[in-house]
């Protein structure tokens, strides 16, 4: 039997939520090993965005999901090149709200953009929270 590919995803992952569990879980069952990069409380500031859950409760929860074989922080939009590399990456994968934005990696792996599960994400759940 040979060898599971590896892809690798990346996010912020606050209030993890059913469409990360989806996500993960059409990873894994397409390619056989993830690895979930989660943005670093200090990434998500130079990015202008700010999580309800800090870094390291969030990293915990991805890696306690089932589907995950590994989490690691995610600094700088640059590290994704090195990621790939130093991982042995086939597949690069995001959700389609990032359509095209991450082409550029497509001479070192295969660049996914998979649907985003409808009716839920981290942003609207926020906003539901505050109304």
């Amino acid at each position: 039997m040979s060898e599971p590919s590896t892809a690798i995803t990346y996010g912020t992952y606050d209030l993890f939520h059913i469409g990360h569990v989806n996500l993960f879980r059409r990873i894994k069952e397409r390619w056989g090993r993830l690895i979930v990069a989660v943005s670093t409380d200090v990434f998500n500031a130079q990015k202008g965005k700010r999580s309800a859950v800090p870094f390291a409760d969030r990293i915990e929860l991805v890696r306690a999901c089932r589907y995950v074989d590994l989490a690691i922080p995610e600094t700088c939009w640059e590290q994704k090149a090195d990621d790939i590399r130093r991982h042995h990456v086939q597949a690069f994968v995001m959700g389609d709200d990032w359509l095209g934005k991450f082409d550029e990696l497509k001479p070192l792996c295969e660049v996914v953009y998979l649907p985003r599960t409808q009716g839920v994400s981290s942003s609207e759940l926020k906003q539901y929270i505050r109304e």
